[in-house]
């Protein structure tokens, strides 16, 4: 059956030491060394040149890379001299800083800073979630699951404030909460959408006072807004009455802003003014808007699918008060619950990573030839839905692994997928008449042909299968070949068009330059791509 908890209540050793080291030289070499053909093996290491530093890094392999997937492994070394000595964390953050104002000519005062908060920020949450039990939901365990973060991405776990702020509502501590409640002014409420979508949450709320409506808020949010004049004002007056907290609890996932609350079946998705990871997460007035939009047409498209759904965003919600930072600030999306999915809905985040056990636990994949199987539905159910829906339908989704839940069976074998999140979500341009809408909510929902594409691609390749890959790999090394072989023909059912041929015949992939961007200071949706190594190569003839 299927284990709603890990069998020993452990998890694999980390450290915030080596998560951030592991991090910064994953982003390196994907980046910087690999693209300017700076890196080689060295028996069961691999050696890396900064080559406008002058210096040279060697780390551990657990195993060769395959595709654009690597495993590092400690010790992390500089050469002095003809030896090699240990490289600590803080000193490659270094190294990297210098490599790129060499190779950039711009430097980045805020970089350090950025991994620093982010290495505190992990050794904070792994002190913490020391003494916590797992919760008895295999669904919300792989939500709050992820506690290293991105791998790929040098300051994974940077969030602005203390720890002391937040460590309360992280889902790495997996922490629950209770959202307040406003009692606004029917006169202040702005909404669009199902406002019925509301009434699941409003039965866990105090009784309304006449003439007012209800809106849920995180309390981390409402204790940033604490100082807002506009919002002091209409607390006074009465205008806006704060009811306290919700009796229904609130689960906390990946994204850290989106809430599930199981009582109710829902998420609410609200806004923090705080800066996570890559930019401060709050739902912009146009998100608003747009999330509406979207929510008409890309639903409908996957219920023409086979075994895969898209979560639905039904209405939000806001106050309309006198000031947009509390338009944007108090903004909360509503979102599909998952108790209606078949199977046991896992977190895609949760399956790859290496810290956790979740995969590992299925006993589909105790077998090589049970893990094979299994990676072939997976990916059955989660690469034709998104190569159609970009290729049939023009829309782009951003099918990175905290985007997507695969739901499995009692031996732990896929049977459905489930895609979410519409503010990642686009539209190719020029495919989709949006002359209705205000021209800053149509700019926001589209991506050119080629960009939408390459996001495609290096959300569902790079960052998605090529980690559920290695994941597997990890527990069955023999695979990971065969593993793209089998991966191929899901994508060769495409290959009518060009973009899909040129996949299969071995192009690079472009993979999200989280480093350089980071360095660049430039705003996620304007990220930069590299090439990096494509395992959906077709064998080439002898």
């Amino acid at each position: 059956m299927l284990l709603t908890e890990p069998t020993e209540l452990t998890e694999p050793a980390m450290s915030a030491d080596e998560a951030t080291s592991t991090a910064l030289l994953n982003c390196l070499i994907r980046e910087v060394c690999g693209p300017e053909q700076q890196t080689w093996p060295d028996g069961a290491h691999l050696v890396a040149r900064l080559p406008r530093a002058g210096v040279m890094l060697r780390t551990g392999l657990t195993r060769p890379p395959v595709g654009a997937a690597l495993r590092l492994a400690p010790p992390y070394e500089e050469q002095r001299g003809d030896g090699w000595v240990p490289a600590s964390w803080d000193r490659l953050a270094n190294l990297v800083a210098g490599e790129l104002e060499l190779a950039t000519g711009r430097p980045n005062p805020e970089f350090l800073s950025q991994v620093h908060d982010s290495h505190t920020a992990l050794a904070a949450i792994l002190t913490a979630r020391r003494d916590i039990g797992f919760p008895d939901d295999a669904y919300i365990d792989s939500e709050q699951s992820l506690v290293a973060g991105h791998r790929f991405h040098p300051s994974p776990k940077s969030r602005q404030g203390s720890p002391t702020d937040w460590l309360q509502y992280a889902p790495e501590t997996r922490a629950r909460f209770r959202p307040l409640w406003l009692a606004v002014a029917e006169h202040l409420i702005a909404e669009e959408g199902a406002s019925e979508a509301f009434t699941a949450l409003e039965a866990f709320a105090p009784r309304v006072p006449p003439g007012r409506r209800l809106l849920p808020v995180h309390p981390w949010q409402f204790s940033l807004l604490a100082d807002n004049p506009v919002l002091q004002r209409a607390l006074a007056e009465g205008a806006v009455l704060n009811l306290g907290p919700s009796d229904m609890e609130a689960v906390p996932t990946s994204s850290v802003r989106t809430a599930y609350l199981p009582d109710a079946d829902v998420f609410c998705k609200f806004s923090l003014d705080v800066r996570i990871t890559n930019c401060v997460r709050k739902n912009a007035w146009y998100e608003l808007a747009g999330a509406i939009t979207l929510n008409d047409l890309v639903p409908p498209i996957f219920r023409k699918l086979n075994s895969v759904s898209f979560l639905t965003e039904p209405a939000y919600r806001t106050i309309a008060l006198a000031d947009r930072r509390l338009y944007e600030g108090l903004g909360v999306i509503l979102r599909e619950g998952v108790k209606a999915l078949p199977g046991t809905p896992l977190l895609a985040g949760a399956l790859a990573d290496p810290y956790s056990t979740t995969l590992a636990d299925l006993p589909a994949l105790a077998t090589p030839d049970g893990a094979l199987a299994w990676w072939d539905a997976y990916v059955e159910h989660v690469a034709p839905p998104v190569l159609s829906a970009y290729l049939d339908y023009g829309v782009v989704l951003e099918p990175h692994l905290q985007n997507v839940l695969i739901c499995v069976d009692t031996e732990g074998m896929p049977v459905h997928g489930a895609f979410r999140d519409l503010e990642g979500t686009k539209l190719t341009a020029g495919r989709w008449d949006l002359s209705h809408l205000p021209s800053p909510v149509a700019e926001s929902l589209t991506y050119t042909p080629d960009r939408g594409w390459n996001r495609v691609v290096y959300c569902l390749v790079v960052n998605h299968l090529t980690e559920i890959a290695a994941a597997i790999a990890d527990l069955h090394p023999v695979l990971e070949k065969r593993l793209w072989r089998t991966a191929r023909k899901h994508f060769a059912a495409h290959d009518r068009h060009p973009q899909v041929r040129a996949l299969l015949a071995g192009v690079p992939l472009p993979a999200k330059a989280n480093l350089r961007t980071r360095w660049s200071r430039t705003a996620d949706r304007g990220a930069t791509y590299v090439p990096t190594a494509n395992p959906l190569a077709t064998p080439r003839p002898l």
